[in-house]
């Protein structure tokens, strides 16, 4: 019977899966010419990645939260994930406030 990896063995083969796909992006996005990237950009500038549809910024503490008119879904930029992590329980349910219908 196969033995499970540990919770650092399993830690350390996704964190070695994830620099390997973000090697291969790199790569990619170093092929695509300027104008291309330009012209990506503005057309997915705060737009949903699930639906396509327009994000609405909303600043709590300054953590900026980005939320979807369409379908509901909150996004968070690079290290903003963390510093909602790092909010009391109190702060976090007054974040979850702001989005519930």
């Amino acid at each position: 019977m196969p033995k499970k990896p540990s919770e650092r063995e399993a830690e350390f083969i996704v964190r070695g899966e994830f620099e390997r796909k973000k090697k291969l992006e790199e790569e990619k996005h170093k092929k695509l010419k300027e104008e291309e990237k330009i012209k990506l950009k503005e057309l997915h500038n705060m737009r949903c990645p699930k639906c396509g549809m327009e994000l609405i910024e909303i600043d709590y503490k300054k953590i900026k939260v980005d939320k979807c008119s369409e379908c509901d879904g909150i996004w968070l930029d690079a290290g903003e994930l963390e510093a909602v992590s790092k909010l009391e329980k109190i702060g976090l349910d007054k974040l979850f406030s702001v989005f519930k219908k």
